[in-house]
C-alpha cells in the first residue's frame, strides 16, 4: 500500500485538522483519541510518514517507542491504573483503520473491559480534562 498524504494524521501532523496535543518533539506527536475505548486512550504517531511499522524506516522505532512508554507512564500515573495496553496494527485486516503508523495507549484498570470502537466521538470536554490531567502526569 502506498502512503496517502492526504489520511486524517497526516492532516493532524500539517495543522490541518486540530487534535488535542500531549507531546510533541521533532520527531513524534502524541495526542487524544477522539474515539476513545478507554478513558485515557491517546495515541502516538511519528513525523515521518508511513503506512504502518512493516514499511517504516527503522529510524522511527526508537524515537516512537520512546514516547509511547513516556506516555504509557504518564497516563497510568493520571488515571491510577492497574496497567496499559499498548496496542499497533498493520493492514484493514488487522484492524487499521488509519493508515499511517501510530500506536494506541490505553490505561486499564482490572475488571473494566476495553470498549469497542464505535465511530463515535468523545465530548471534547471529557477529552479535554482527560488530556489535562495526561499533561500533568508528564510534568
Amino acid at each position: 500500500m502506498t502512503y496517502d498524504d492526504q489520511n486524517i494524521f497526516a492532516k493532524i501532523l500539517r495543522g490541518q485538522i486540530p487534535c488535542e496535543k500531549l507531546f510533541e518533539d521533532e520527531h513524534v506527536l502524541a495526542f487524544m483519541d477522539i474515539m476513545p475505548q478507554v478513558e485515557g486512550h491517546c495515541l502516538v504517531i511519528p513525523k515521518k510518514p508511513s503506512v504502518g511499522l512493516l514499511d517504516a524506516d527503522p529510524t522511527v522505532f526508537a524515537p516512537l517507542f520512546t514516547a509511547v512508554q513516556m506516555l504509557g507512564n504518564a497516563v497510568t500515573k493520571a488515571f491510577n491504573a492497574d496497567g496499559v495496553t499498548i496496542t499497533q496494527f498493520n493492514g484493514a485486516a488487522a484492524g487499521q483503520s488509519v493508515f499511517h503508523l501510530h500506536v494506541h495507549v490505553m490505561p486499564r484498570k482490572t475488571g473494566i473491559a476495553i470498549k469497542p470502537h464505535s465511530g463515535t466521538m468523545e465530548a471534547p470536554e471529557i477529552i479535554q480534562k482527560n488530556a489535562a490531567l495526561i499533561r500533568a502526569a508528564l510534568g
